[in-house]
């Protein structure tokens, strides 16, 4: 038999449906659920030829992991291919029904904090963690490990041109917010209700002069305190949680 993993939430399984159909076997959905949502995965999955399966929630959550996964999972759980293929951002763009919360990445070394990030992520209900190929370290065991199971739920992109990239992002009217302690504006007077995309570098060393250029604008976390900085996860889900803040108030 073949070896499988499972990946869940409907933005991840949606995605690797879209990209690369073949890799899934098995769709597994809630069978409580018969919103527009599920209707449409039912439609893609039949699309596609994809055997889809109507189970309890309790199964649902053990294969993502048990402990009442049902937030994490959303009512969707897929057994696909253990071989990984490369997602592509508009992969993930056209898939939303709502405006798009992307985490870009630029440059992080520990796959412990890409692990974090990657948790936050989830935690924050993004749609993609975008990250370059070179200069970073990639979604490795660690990486996984550290994310506990977010790694399956949030769409994971590597780029080759992370400039480039963000530039793509402006094309798709996604605003481009990089992090920056410099900036005049702090993340509070940054309107986030439309689709944003948070640019955080590297540990030490912030954003590299591209990436900060290449930012429709800077903003900052208004600091308190005594430290100078914040692990790059802590500022992640700063900046990714006010964006759903104004989101619920809007």
């Amino acid at each position: 038999m073949a070896e499988h993993r499972f990946i869940y939430g409907f933005h991840a399984v949606i995605a690797k449906l879209r990209h690369s159909p073949d890799d899934v076997r098995e769709i597994f959905l809630d069978q409580e659920r018969h919103d527009a949502r599920a209707r449409d995965l039912v439609k893609l999955a039949e699309t596609h030829g994809v055997h889809l399966i109507l189970s309890a929630p309790a199964r649902l959550d053990a294969m993502a992991g048990g402990g009442g996964a049902g937030a994490r999972h959303q009512g969707v759980v897929a057994r696909v291919s253990a071989t990984q293929r490369a997602l592509k951002l508009d992969d993930v763009l056209d898939t939303l029904a709502e405006p798009a919360l992307l985490l870009v990445l630029d440059g992080v070394q520990d796959p412990h904090n890409l692990g974090a990030c990657l948790r936050v992520a989830d935690a924050a209900g993004v749609h993609a963690l975008i990250a370059p190929k070179d200069r970073a370290c990639g979604l490795n065991a660690t990486a996984i490990k550290v994310a506990c199971g977010a790694a399956e739920s949030v769409p994971f992109i590597t780029v080759t041109n992370l400039a480039r990239t963000l530039r793509e992002l402006k094309e798709r009217e996604v605003l481009t917010v990089g992090a920056a302690a410099e900036a005049a504006d702090d993340l509070y007077h940054v309107d986030q209700t439309g689709s944003v995309a948070w640019v955080l570098g590297a540990e030490g060393d912030g954003l590299r002069r591209l990436t900060r250029e290449t930012c429709d604008r800077l903003a900052r976390i208004p600091m308190q305190g005594s430290v100078a900085s914040l692990n790059v996860s802590v500022a992640s889900g700063i900046c990714l949680f006010e964006a759903r803040r104004q989101r619920l108030a809007g």
